[in-house]
């Protein structure tokens, strides 16, 4: 097995060893974890086997084509080393690159990146050495571009399409760099602040350094600049989810065997759909002076992992059920807590939820997911006594936390917003009106 062509990359170093020698290894599983100066990727491998010798160690550097490891018992060998392409890539669009605020903009390509459950409307043109070159790279090739005769995809663009999407998270690591440290509460840089008071902590009792993982080193950088630089305001609001949670349990139950369980969560991002069609400055991002207004309908959702939180995209909710919306959910989480996102899992977004429903509060204010301008929070239901006109009656109750970017969006819009939101939730018969 040979290191792959992944770009103009050299001297990328191992800081991740995932199997070991006599490892019985499967098609395009993880075999180690590189990492250059603008990103760090799994290199997967070529074929299914026993791994009889792994050539490399943590700390040593590697490049496309160094032999790094030996398998045993398979018939085909790893892939040809591909040229670097000639032409000059054109950079990725500004909001495809930018990055989740709280998703690692680190690229991992042991899988390809799909859409999953989506449904497939026919092959993209392309040779089956294109093909294997894809899978090996994690590209989806439905997103790819084909430059060749009749749209076919070349390896060329195989190519183009991972320096875009690894430009856009070296640009995001570049930011990273030059804004002021997370861990240390943040320089005030520019802000006329105090600078951040330099405590020695061992003199009032024992302590311990841990270092950041590098997903909340680069999210808390995102998380900073967008705090700072996003005029923030979030309003609150309940939803009565009563009959709709009491659907949502009734239908899982007959469907059990389907092996989708339909989460509240599906039904959210059904409804912010539809409260980004009727309210469309909220499907927007700036662009300077002026706003770019989105026709196509990606959400995000944040998912929890042992590394922290990374931001999944649902793509086309607006043409997807809530079955299917459900099923591409569970695929994207388990990616996101094995650490197989794919860049192309976490761009694009056009609207976020970040859900605390599993573990309680009350209201919180989310941060906005930048270049998006608004984000809604959710937190845990529960049941409360609500006046129906007569009497008192036990409802189930969802808290809801909406930030906007007042830049972009007034008071007004964001008060209607929510309560459309919550209407929709309320009585999810007005999604088909």
């Amino acid at each position: 097995m040979r290191v792959p062509d992944i770009g103009d990359f050299k001297n990328v170093a191992v800081i991740e060893l995932l199997v070991k020698p006599g490892d019985t290894v499967a098609l395009e599983q993880s075999l180690f974890t590189v990492e250059s100066d603008k990103a760090s990727m799994e290199i997967p491998s070529p074929a299914a086997g026993v791994l009889k010798e792994l050539k490399v160690k943590i700390g040593d550097t590697v490049n496309i084509g160094d032999l790094v490891a030996i398998l045993e018992g398979v018939a085909s060998a790893a892939a040809p080393v591909a040229a670097a392409p000639a032409a000059a890539v054109a950079p990725a669009p500004a909001i495809a690159a930018a990055a989740p605020v709280v998703a690692t903009a680190t690229a991992t390509v042991a899988a390809p990146a799909h859409q999953p459950g989506s449904a497939t409307l026919g092959l993209p043109h392309a040779s089956p050495s294109v093909r294997k070159f894809a899978r090996e790279l994690g590209v989806p090739l439905d997103e790819v571009k084909g430059t060749g005769p009749k749209g076919r995809i070349t390896q060329d663009d195989i190519q183009s399409f991972t320096k875009q999407v690894m430009s856009g998270a070296a640009q995001t690591k570049a930011q990273a760099a030059k804004a002021p440290a997370p861990a240390a509460g943040g320089s005030g840089v520019g802000l006329d602040l105090l600078p951040w008071p330099k405590v020695d902590f061992a003199k009032f009792g024992p302590v311990e350094r841990k270092d950041l993982s590098r997903i909340k080193k680069i999210s808390g950088a995102n998380l900073h600049r967008n705090w700072v630089v996003i005029p923030h305001v979030t309003n609150h609001d309940d939803a009565d989810i009563t009959d709709l949670e009491a659907f949502r349990v009734q239908f899982n139950k007959e469907n059990e065997k389907s092996g989708v369980k339909v989460t509240m969560l599906a039904f959210m991002i059904k409804a912010a759909v539809a409260a980004l069609k009727k309210f469309p400055e909220f499907n927007s991002s700036l662009d300077g002076d002026q706003l770019v207004m989105k026709n196509y309908f990606h959400i995000g959702f944040a998912a929890d992992t042992p590394n922290g939180l990374v931001v999944p995209v649902i793509k086309d909710a607006d043409q997807k059920g809530i079955v299917q919306i459900s099923k591409e959910m569970g695929e994207l989480a388990a990616k996101a807590r094995e650490g197989k996102l794919a860049p192309a899992d976490m761009q694009g977004g056009c609207f976020s939820i970040s859900s605390l429903g599993g573990i309680g509060g009350r209201y919180f204010t989310p941060i906005i997911n930048a270049p998006e301008v608004a984000i809604m929070g959710v937190c845990k239901s529960s049941i409360e006594p609500k006046w129906d006109g007569k009497q008192f009656a036990p409802r189930l109750m969802l808290p809801l936390s909406l930030s906007w970017d007042h830049r972009v969006i007034d008071g007004a819009a964001a008060a209607r917003f929510n309560v459309y939101f919550a209407s929709l939730l309320a009585d999810f018969r007005r999604i088909v009106m």
